[in-house]
Parts: structure tokens; C-alpha cells; sequence
């Protein structure tokens, strides 16, 4: 199994979401583990529907909990939940002028495979812009049955596990009445995604693109036996 580790370097990281509370379901264990060891790590967020709402406040909100002690940059648009494909031009102005703020060393987006329309078309959006770019393209459950195969796992800890459920339900309660929006299916597919990368509990994503460099000593290799 080849894990980045501690040798690479990460000072800022995007973090992108269709909806607000997609960041934080798909990869809110991954930013607390990552904000928690890197105090002032910079994450600029865009969310491309709930401006102006109580959705937005609940991102807010959200997010600053998810990203302690992190430089927190989030941006929240208007565009109409279930209607990206054509909005098109706007989302792609969003991501292009996000691009222009940050060079990230990583990229939180949704999968390119997700079966909703505004996560896959957010997606498709991202390599257009961020051409050269490690992006690492997070799950969300749900009715369609879309989970896949993912080809790379962030073990997360008992502690942050149970933190991201707690704080999924704290801070968006417009989603408690959703059946899916609850602590099993949360904890239920990280303990699935820990059980295929030999750990308790693991946020799973795919990646489309990776460039190794094997003369570093950025990357290691640890075999993990069956």
C-alpha cells in the first residue's frame, strides 16, 4: 500500500462542494485530521448552492468546526440545487476564479462518477482548471447506489470519526429529517472503508491522475498483508 506521509509537503488545500454539507460528509474526517496536525493550514472552500440562506450559515459554521485552527477562506454561491448542468458558466467562472486565489497542494472535490448531476458536473469542472494538481474525489452516500471501488483511504481515528458524526449532526440540522442523514450510514461506511485499508475507520476517495516521483523522500511504501 503507498501512503503520503509526513515528508509531503501540504500548506494549503481546496476543498470544493456542489451543496453545503457535501464537503463535510464526503471529507470533514480528512480536514479534521488534517487541520488538526497542521495548525494554520490554509483551506479555501467553494460551495456553489445555499448562498443567502440558513444553508449558508450552517456551512459556516460547519466548516470552521471541521477546519480548527486552519486559515479558513469559504465562498458560498447561488446557484439552484439540482440545476448545475446549466449553470454551467457560472460554476466554471467559480472554479477559475478560485484558481486564480490559491495553489493548492491538494484538491477535496467530489467524485467524477457521482451520480448526481451537480457533484459530477462540479467535478468534471476541476482538472479544467487545476490541471496539475493532486485531487482526491470524495464519496457521499446515497439513494442511487453509486459507491465504487475507491483507489485511496485516510485512516481516521475512533476520536475523529465520532467527531465528524457529532458535528454533521450539530450543525445541519435543515438535513436531520433526510433518511440517509444519520450515524449509521456515517460510521457504517467508515468502517467499511476501515476494513479495506486494514484500519478502524477510513474516508475513501478516487483519484483519476497521480504523478509519482520515486526518487524522493516524500513517498513510501508499507505492504500491508491480507
Amino acid at each position: 500500500m503507498i501512503r503520503l506521509g509526513a515528508g509531503w509537503p501540504l500548506d494549503r488545500i481546496v476543498a470544493v462542494g456542489a451543496h453545503c454539507d457535501d464537503i463535510a460528509i464526503g471529507a470533514g474526517g480528512t480536514l479534521l485530521t488534517l487541520c488538526l496536525a497542521r495548525p494554520g493550514l490554509r483551506v479555501d472552500a467553494l460551495v456553489l448552492s445555499g448562498g443567502g440562506s440558513e444553508r449558508e450559515q450552517e456551512e459556516q459554521a460547519a466548516l470552521a468546526a471541521f477546519c480548527p485552527g486552519a486559515d479558513l477562506r469559504l465562498t458560498v454561491l447561488k446557484l439552484p440545487d439540482g440545476r448545475m448542468p446549466v449553470h454551467w458558466d457560472e460554476a466554471k467562472a467559480a472554479v477559475e476564479e478560485l484558481r486564480a486565489q490559491t495553489e493548492p497542494d491538494l484538491i477535496l472535490a467530489p467524485r467524477t462518477d457521482d451520480a448526481h448531476q451537480d457533484h459530477r458536473g462540479l467535478a468534471q469542472l476541476i482538472p479544467t482548471t487545476f490541471r496539475d494538481h493532486l485531487v482526491l474525489g470524495y464519496e457521499i452516500v446515497k439513494w442511487d447506489g453509486d459507491l465504487g471501488r475507491p483507489a485511496a483511504y485516510q485512516p481516521l481515528s475512533p476520536e475523529i470519526a465520532e467527531q465528524k458524526v457529532r458535528l454533521l449532526q450539530d450543525h445541519y440540522p435543515s438535513q436531520r429529517h433526510r433518511p440517509w442523514y444519520d450515524r449509521e450510514a456515517f460510521l457504517g461506511l467508515a468502517r467499511i472503508r476501515g476494513i479495506e485499508c486494514h484500519e478502524r475507520y477510513a474516508e475513501a476517495f478516487a483519484v483519476t491522475k497521480l504523478t509519482l516521483n520515486l526518487g524522493t523522500s516524500h513517498l513510501s511504501t508499507s505492504t500491508v498483508g491480507d
